[in-house]
């Protein structure tokens, strides 16, 4: 899934894109993509892009005040196009979801791989208006977002594990399964440690690592194409995604707790004492 770091990437690379050329036609291939109808899509036409912004993990763009927002869920990507076709693509089981047409005959595609069908699109007068959008936390690398106003976060979380917190995008926008492994891997705390529990200096370390792991994800991103990013996350993460892998920091082998829809993985040596966490939902720590 695409989180705060790709988004952000991405933002930056379709602003060079996509700055001062004119929408001319949206092909809409799979309808269940699209959350809103009126304005239609449509509407957008001939309409100039005059800014690209980013809502957690939403893109926004801008075309006279009028909004394409869209969340590429969580097989959802954004494929560059040079050169568009101009035959409309026919309705089916491929991926391709929209299709994004611009004056000087480049574009975007918004595709999407697998069976669940998640991929949002919005045409709105106000992002605001869209309901996830709306009840957004703050983003972490926003100026007012410093260690007091997470503390703050996590202390109204009360007893709510770690990971859940951070994942909430109702608590804090653009972290995801992948990024919240890494950091709780960078901060050496358990996936499963109570929000509220934190003393100050634990409180300063989980800050540090929210900075750094998702500054340093989108610097290592700086300059690439959309077509590169993927690659790019999968390469710096630590933990994420690499079970039965050496820890990079101890060595110990990474683990994993499975969940219905998703898992997590940590290393036991940096992050729970050498301890095993019990692999089901309700976990607990093994004694």
């Amino acid at each position: 899934m695409p989180e705060m770091p790709e988004v952000d990437s991405l933002r930056v690379f379709l602003t060079d894109k996509l700055v001062g050329r004119t929408i001319t036609r949206i092909d809409v291939v799979a309808f269940s993509a699209l959350k809103t109808y009126d304005p239609p899509p449509s509407a957008l036409y001939g309409l100039e892009i005059s800014g690209v912004a980013r809502h957690g993990k939403f893109l926004d763009i801008d075309a006279q005040g009028l909004h394409l927002v869209f969340h590429l869920a969580r097989a959802g990507w954004l494929r560059w196009k040079e050169q568009q076709p101009t035959v409309p693509p026919k309705a089916g089981r491929g991926p391709l979801a929209v299709r994004v047409h611009l004056d000087d005959g480049t574009g975007f595609d918004l595709t999407e791989a697998g069976t669940q069908r998640k991929l949002a699109v919005y045409v709105v007068d106000d992002p605001g208006l869209i309901p996830h959008v709306a009840t957004l936390g703050p983003d972490p690398l926003a100026d007012g977002f410093d260690k007091a106003a997470l503390s703050a976060l996590l202390h109204k979380a009360g007893r709510a594990q770690l990971k859940g917190v951070l994942k909430d995008q109702r608590v804090i926008a653009g972290i995801g399964n992948a990024y919240s492994d890494e950091i709780l891997h960078a901060a050496r705390m358990s996936p499963f440690k109570p929000a509220s529990s934190l003393t100050d200096q634990e409180l300063t370390t989980l800050y540090d690592a929210i900075q750094s792991e998702l500054r340093g994800a989108i610097q290592r991103a700086e300059g690439l194409a959309a077509k590169d990013l993927k690659g790019e996350k999968k390469s710096g993460l630590r933990v994420h995604g690499r079970k039965g892998e050496k820890c990079p920091v101890c060595g110990d082998t990474i683990a994993e707790v499975s969940f219905s829809d998703s898992s997590l993985q940590y290393c036991p040596t940096c992050q729970t004492g050498g301890k095993k966490l019990a692999d089901r939902r309700m976990s607990r720590l093994l004694k």
